[in-house]
């Protein structure tokens, strides 16, 4: 059998930003205990791939490779902790513009299959914090997976309900080894 897919946003997911955006490496911090999780969700998921608006570059906060060297910063954190993100697919467009690419539009996800064929979107897991990461993954038949976070709770998430909630990516990350030992 496949092992499944994995599609992960990136803000209030592998990191926490503190102020707005984040920029620049500076203003890159991991999530606590995300950088374990994805080592415990290497061996379950393949491919594993980060899905991510960053409207930031089309408003100007910053540039493209600003972006790019922070991508790179975090799979490298990643792959020292042991674990790994196989491609990072990022939206730089603004709000307003509504690109295909822009989450809760499919256009990353149908990137990544292109890239990577084996995907099946109904072996398929998107696990994000806000209601467009959890309507894209809706659209390509995916499980759903909410971040609620620190201070937020599934009955203030809008009208769109995920299949599951998890306080932050490492417990999502236990659930699933769990889970995956039993089987």
């Amino acid at each position: 059998m496949n092992k499944p897919h994995l599609f992960l946003d990136r803000d209030g997911v592998i990191n926490t930003i503190e102020h707005g955006f984040a920029n620049t490496i500076e203003d890159f911090y991991f999530d606590e205990g995300a950088l374990e999780a994805l080592a415990i969700l290497a061996p379950l998921f393949e491919p594993i791939v980060v899905v991510t608006n960053q409207a930031g570059i089309g408003y100007g906060f910053m540039t493209k490779k600003q972006l790019e060297d922070i991508h790179i910063h975090m799979v490298s954190e990643v792959e020292r902790a042991g674990g790994r993100i196989d491609r990072v697919y990022y939206c730089p467009g603004k709000t307003s513009d509504a690109p295909t690419c822009r989450k809760p539009n499919t256009g990353m996800g149908l990137q990544a299959r292109e890239d990577f064929p084996n995907i099946d979107f109904n072996n398929s897991w998107m696990v994000g914090d806000q209601a467009t990461d959890i309507e894209f993954g809706q659209r390509l038949n995916m499980r759903t997976v909410r971040i609620t976070g620190k201070n937020q709770t599934p009955t203030l998430f809008e009208d769109i309900q995920s299949d599951f909630y998890h306080a932050n990516l490492l417990e999502f990350a236990r659930n699933i080894q769990r889970i995956n030992k039993k089987i």
